[in-house]
């Protein structure tokens, strides 16, 4: 079993940066497939970047290549979301979530962290 903790979120103005953070208890961290994934009031849940296992490949949604990068650190069991040039569409909570392979769903889930863009 995974336990996932988000953080990093927070108010900024359009065009900055932040960093999420996803914090992963347990010992078989490495195995897991990660994935940030958002939700906005009244929008359905919008998957937003993945990453395997072992760091690579990775998976972006349309509306954040080339801005959003997910990474994954193992030996500190923690996956982060860096988001640059932030618009206000992109207000939502984001969360984490993991599964153990790409044919089931995510297992897993953090509790979510706020993003608000302001214009």
């Amino acid at each position: 079993q995974v336990q996932l903790v988000e953080s990093g979120g927070g108010l900024v103005q359009a065009g900055a940066s932040l960093r999420l953070s996803c914090a992963a208890s347990g010992r078989t961290f490495t195995s897991y497939y990660m994935g940030w994934f958002r939700q906005a009031p009244g929008k359905e849940r919008e998957r937003v970047a993945t990453i395997n296992s072992s760091g690579g490949p990775t998976y972006y949604g349309d509306s954040v290549k080339g801005r959003f990068t997910i990474s994954r650190d193992n030996a500190k069991n923690t996956v982060y979301l860096q988001m640059n040039s932030l618009k206000p569409e992109d207000t939502a909570v984001y969360y984490c979530a993991a599964r153990m392979n790409t044919r089931i769903a995510y297992e897993y889930w953090g509790q979510g962290t706020q993003v608000t863009v302001s214009s």
